[in-house]
C-alpha cells in the first residue's frame, strides 16, 4: 500500500520512530508549561532557555566531572530545578497577582540573557553528547534504535506520573486548591508561597529532564531551546492552556503528525503544528482538552 502512494515502508517506520521521539520531548516540554501555568500562572517563556540548560549542564558533568548519563539523568533535574527554586523565589514571586504580561516579559529577557551566556562560553556551532546505549532492536518490520525507544519510554512513564500526582493525589489536590484560594489552603497550615517555588521548579526539572534525553540525539548548542519553544507553545495552546493531560496527549500526536508530514509532504512539516493550531483554535478557542471559561 506504501509503494502505492511513492513511500518505503522503512522510511514511514524511520519518520514515525522520529516523530515519537520528537513528541517525547514536545510532551515533556508542555506538560512543564502547563504545570507551571496551571498552577502558578506564569507564562514561562525562559522554559527552552531551561531545556537547554538541561542539556549543558548534563554535557558539564560528563565533561568536567567525569559524571555519565545516567548519573546526569538524577542529578541536572535536581540543578536546574533548583536554579527555577531560587528564579521563582528572587524574581517571579513579586508579579503574583498581576497581569499575565509581566511574567512572560520577565521570562522572556530570563531566556536571551541565559542563552546569551551560553552562547559567549560555548559558542553556536554545538556540543557532541556520546549516546548511552548504541544498537538497534529488531521489531519483526523495523529496527528500532534503542536509545530512541527508551527516550520514549521514560517520557511517557514521568509524563503518566505527573498527571497521576496532580490530578489523583492529596499533593495535587492542595496544589490546585492553592490557585483558587491560597488564603484557604494557608488556614490548613501549609506554606503556600514555598508550595508555589516548588511546583515552578518542578516544572523546570521537567525542562531539564527533557534537555537531557535530548542532549545524545542532538548536538547541545545555546539555540536549542529557541528552536523547539515555539512549537512547545504551540502544543500547550492546541492541548488547552494548563491542561495536563491535553499537553501529554497532544505533544505526542503532533509529534506522530509532524513526522508523517515529512514522509508524504516534507515542505509542510515545519509548518503543521501550526496550521492545526489555527484549526483547532477557529473550532475551539479553549484547546482540545481545556475548560470553556
Amino acid at each position: 500500500m506504501f509503494e502505492l502512494l511513492g513511500v518505503a515502508p522503512q522510511a514511514l517506520y524511520a519518520q514515525l520512530v522520529v516523530g515519537l521521539s520528537n513528541g517525547a520531548f514536545y510532551a515533556l516540554l508542555s506538560l512543564g508549561l502547563a504545570v507551571i501555568f496551571g498552577m502558578l500562572n506564569v507564562i514561562n517563556f525562559a522554559h527552552g532557555a531551561q531545556y537547554m540548560m538541561g542539556a549543558f549542564v548534563a554535557w558539564m558533568l560528563l565533561n568536567y566531572a567525569g559524571i555519565p548519563f545516567w548519573g546526569a539523568l538524577v542529578l541536572v533535574p535536581l540543578i536546574v530545578g533548583a536554579f527555577g527554586f531560587v528564579l521563582e523565589k528572587l524574581l517571579l514571586s513579586r508579579l503574583h497577582g498581576i497581569d499575565h504580561l509581566y511574567g512572560l516579559l520577565l521570562t522572556f529577557g530570563l531566556a536571551l540573557v541565559v542563552e546569551g551566556v551560553f552562547r559567549h562560553f560555548y559558542g553556536v556551532s554545538g556540543l557532541p553528547y556520546p549516546k548511552p546505549i548504541e544498537g538497534f532492536v529488531n521489531l519483526g518490520f523495523m529496527n528500532l534504535p534503542i536509545y530512541r525507544g527508551f527516550a520514549i519510554v521514560l517520557s511517557l512513564a514521568v509524563c503518566l506520573a505527573t498527571w497521576f500526582a496532580i490530578e489523583r493525589t492529596k499533593l495535587g489536590s492542595y496544589l490546585r486548591a492553592a490557585t483558587e484560594r491560597p488564603d484557604l489552603v494557608q488556614a490548613f497550615g501549609i506554606n503556600v508561597p514555598r508550595m508555589i517555588s516548588l511546583t515552578y521548579a518542578f516544572g523546570v526539572a521537567l525542562a531539564a529532564l527533557a534537555g537531557v534525553l535530548a542532549a545524545p540525539i542532538y548536538s547541545v548548542n545555546p539555540k536549542m531551546g529557541s528552536e523547539i519553544i515555539i512549537v512547545v507553545f504551540a502544543v500547550v495552546v492546541i492541548g488547552g492552556m494548563g491542561s495536563i493531560m491535553g499537553s501529554i496527549v497532544t505533544g505526542f500526536g503532533l509529534g506522530l503528525i509532524e513526522g508523517l508530514t515529512k514522509v508524504f509532504y516534507p515542505q509542510g512539516s515545519n509548518v503543521v503544528v501550526f496550521v492545526i493550531m489555527v484549526i483547532v483554535l477557529l473550532i475551539r478557542p479553549q484547546g482540545l482538552f481545556g475548560s470553556p471559561k
